[in-house]
């Protein structure tokens, strides 16, 4: 897929073969794809989008070589690449990678701090986008994402997979309580982890193989520890999500999923709450309030991932199962001409469809940054232990210059926008 321009996609039948599984791309348009980061994460999709017929893996990158070169190994040795002998490019520096000539698409799954600065530059290449959450690490970074998207015209999907797959668990929820099948929505629950907290870890040696400096990037620099960056290849997800520096605890790693199905079943999808109000304990990690203009409050806490209360029922649903206090809240028939969510049921493959059709995703770039804008949100009432008046249009805290400081705070030089 070659031909592929950022701006402009025409779809040639004439490349094309429908399949019993619906629409796919003959041999010679395949959608040239690379991997920024292949860590636990980045190995999973890599391992998802090599089998995709239409999809050709092109490059992989890591700051860790074992990773790079397993990575590598994983592309050559697989079955739809190894009867041509197909080899995918190594690189350590994702800039190199984006300047790759003929590449149309990129992945990127590295730790939260780089998210923004890699998507921005890929935006800028004209590469399409599959990025995973949460799609940032602060508030402004998100909204640099949105406009440098928006400017360069490329298809991005945010990797909330719970709008499209998990059994139709999440979908089903946000179409019934949209549908008003528990009445007036009176408040949300969502449980997930803790906020984060400040990384104090000693200083180890860096491994061989590890580029450090390149690890940190645009976060505040400080030593090695593998909590952060393991050795070699693993298989576990690493402790940097629990730090500020990097990421945004418990509260934004799985609440950039579930906080992300309440916001679509508030209709929230372009805005946020109007105020943030922490937990009278300074010492509590969940509990914290958030308030809509509507008088609506979501709760960081609850029995499930997702719990809807509304004055004529309940729903809960996790990623396991859907539940209601009343099962004909569930087997009631949605009303006819009533809301239906974005037709979704793999999330990796409505973004390579889109970028196909030049089509909008299920969780474009807007939707991404307004779910982990909830998580930061979260983090910042938290931290500063009072409560907070938030303007989601302005995306700003009026008057309250020690918060506003926090919503956009600068990239370590020499990494820059």
């Amino acid at each position: 897929m070659r031909q592929i321009h950022r701006r402009q996609f025409h779809l040639a039948s004439s490349t094309l073969v429908l399949g019993a599984a619906g629409l796919r791309a003959a041999p010679s348009d395949r959608l040239a794809v690379g991997f920024i980061g292949v860590g636990t994460m980045g190995r999973g999709h890599l391992g998802s989008f090599l089998g995709m017929k239409d999809i050709e893996v092109v490059a992989v990158c890591d700051v860790v070589k074992e990773r790079t070169d397993s990575a590598a190994n994983t592309v050559a040795n697989h079955p739809n690449y190894k009867p041509s002998g197909k080899q995918a490019q190594k690189f350590d520096d994702y800039r190199k990678l984006l300047d790759l000539k003929g590449l149309d698409a990129v992945v990127i799954a590295t730790p939260d701090h780089w998210h923004a600065l890699q998507a921005v530059h890929a935006a800028r290449a004209g590469k399409h986008i599959y990025c995973e959450k949460p799609l940032t690490r602060t508030i402004g970074e998100g909204r640099k994402v949105v406009e440098e998207v928006a400017k360069a015209g490329i298809v991005f999907q945010t990797g909330s997979q719970q709008r499209s797959e998990f059994s139709n668990h999440f979908r089903n929820a946000v179409e019934r309580v949209r549908n008003g099948m528990i009445g007036k929505l009176q408040v949300i629950r969502i449980g997930v982890g803790v906020p984060a907290i400040a990384c104090n870890l000693p200083a180890q040696d860096i491994p061989e193989g590890t580029d450090w400096e390149r690890w940190v990037g645009p976060a505040a620099f400080r030593p090695y520890h593998s909590d952060l960056c393991p050795k070699g290849v693993h298989g576990h997800f690493p402790a940097w999500r629990s730090y500020r520096e990097y990421a945004g605890g418990g509260l934004a790693d799985m609440g950039a999923h579930h906080f992300d199905i309440a916001q679509w079943a508030l209709d929230m999808d372009k805005s946020g709450p109007v105020k943030v109000i922490p937990p009278k304990d300074p010492k509590a990690t969940s509990g914290l309030r958030y308030v809509y203009a509507n008088g609506l409050e979501m709760i960081h806490g609850g029995e499930a991932d997702c719990v809807f209360v509304g004055d004529k029922g309940t729903i809960r649903v996790s990623r396991g199962k859907i539940e209601a206090d009343k099962p004909a809240i569930l087997t009631d028939p949605l009303p006819e001409g009533g809301f239906r969510v974005y037709p979704s049921n793999n999330h990796r493959r409505n973004w390579v469809d889109c970028v196909r059709q030049n089509k909008e995703c299920i969780c474009p770039a807007e939707t991404g940054h307004r779910s982990a804008s909830i998580c930061h949100l979260g983090n910042i009432g938290y931290r500063l232990g009072r409560e907070l008046t938030w303007d989601p249009a302005r995306e700003a805290f009026p008057g309250d210059d020690e918060a506003q400081a926090l919503v956009n705070p600068p990239l370590r030089a020499p990494f820059i926008w």
